[in-house]
């Protein structure tokens, strides 16, 4: 069953994930679209729910007004968001684009110290994965919290979790970048990655359809398989490393 709601008050992509995150919270609730431009949320239930109870899931953030402007049948398609329309390729190119960014910087550099050596690579990768990524998250951090706090177990329960994951980050890029205490460093990244996957791995099997936050609020990438190898690349690299000085 699938019904359109007017939601008025949302001006950028972090009252985008605000609203949907508090609508997907609402019992029944299966999936939640949401579209900026036309302020509405299309919502598949897996009965019918009482446009109360929506409101009530918003009632903390009185900006937000929702109303009921359409009644779908059961059968009726819900629209399709413009990311499911775009080729993969074209979907995930600024993802690609930045791993072989890295990758070939990262190459480079070991090029120019006259031979490849497995773990000086892995450390100069990782500290450009992280670094990477965490700017893009500093670029609109409470756009970055409020999508993450869609699907992370730890930031569903404390959004102030989002902040303090970006820092991580930036930190674990600039501690792996300067050799700062490689035992510490791959420990934090394997144990805080390994948290952040538990989150990725339930919103894509349960085939949730939501943003990742991988990028920030820069990119509108979906949630896929492709977040799921980003953590299990730094998982398994930190792991390797972990077993190698142990």
């Amino acid at each position: 069953m699938t019904h359109t709601y007017s939601v008025t008050g949302m001006t950028c992509t972090g009252c985008q994930a605000k609203v949907q995150n508090l609508l997907l919270k609402v019992s029944g609730v299966k999936k939640v679209t949401i579209d900026l431009p036309k302020g509405e949320a299309t919502i598949d239930m897996d009965k019918h729910i009482s446009t109360n109870h929506f409101k009530e899931a918003l009632k903390d953030y009185p900006k937000y007004q929702l109303a009921d402007i359409n009644h779908l049948h059961p059968e009726a398609i819900s629209p399709i968001p413009d990311e499911e329309t775009k080729s993969w390729l074209k979907t995930y190119k600024p993802i690609l684009l930045i791993f072989g960014y890295i990758t070939g910087i990262t190459l480079l550099a070991e090029w120019m110290q006259g031979g490849f050596v497995w773990m000086r690579w892995m450390n100069h990768f990782m500290a450009g994965f992280f670094l990477v990524f965490s700017f893009f998250k500093l670029l609109n951090l409470k756009g970055f919290a409020e999508s993450y706090s869609m699907y992370d177990i730890v930031a569903k329960k404390w959004n102030g979790w989002g902040y303090v994951y970006a820092f991580t980050e930036l930190a674990l890029g600039l501690a792996f970048l300067a050799g700062f205490n490689a035992i510490l460093t791959n420990t934090i990244t394997f144990v805080v990655m390994t948290v952040s996957i538990i989150g990725v791995l339930q919103s894509v099997l349960n085939k949730r359809k939501i943003k990742c936050a991988c990028l920030g609020d820069v990119f509108n990438l979906p949630m896929s398989t492709i977040t799921i190898i980003e953590d299990l690349l730094m998982i398994g690299m930190s792991g390797v490393m972990l077993l190698t000085m142990l």
